[in-house]
């Protein structure tokens, strides 16, 4: 009985691996091996990515609160500890947004912590 090899499907798989590959340098382009381990590595990257965006962004807003209430004589500790006894309910993301863009607003919540 003769091998069956089903060369459609293989044929498939690697051209959509290859499509994955497409844009990259040198041999990882074109060539199968080379190509395979790249974008199998590329997708390790991306899928830990995801989760080292989400603490980047946490701490891009950590900071810009801190330099908004050290504006108004507060550390960041202070000033989230206040929000916390307070019942404030505005996360970090919209403390940030109002700390960089909307600073008369930010000192509003600031005054509210200070009464």
């Amino acid at each position: 009985m003769p091998r069956s090899v089903n060369h459609v499907a293989s044929r498939a798989r690697r051209k959509n691996l290859m499509k994955l590959a497409k844009g990259y340098f040198g041999r990882r382009k074109n060539v199968w091996t080379v190509a395979k381990n790249a974008v199998e590595k590329g997708l390790l990257y991306a899928y830990s990515g995801r989760k080292q965006k989400k603490r980047n962004f946490r701490s891009l807003w950590i900071t810009r609160i801190n330099a908004g209430a050290r504006l108004h004589g507060m550390s960041y500790s202070k000033f989230m500890g206040e929000v916390n006894k307070s019942g404030i309910e505005l996360n970090r993301k919209v403390l940030a947004d109002l700390a960089m863009n909307h600073p008369e607003a930010f000192k509003a919540v600031v005054n509210q912590l200070k009464k």
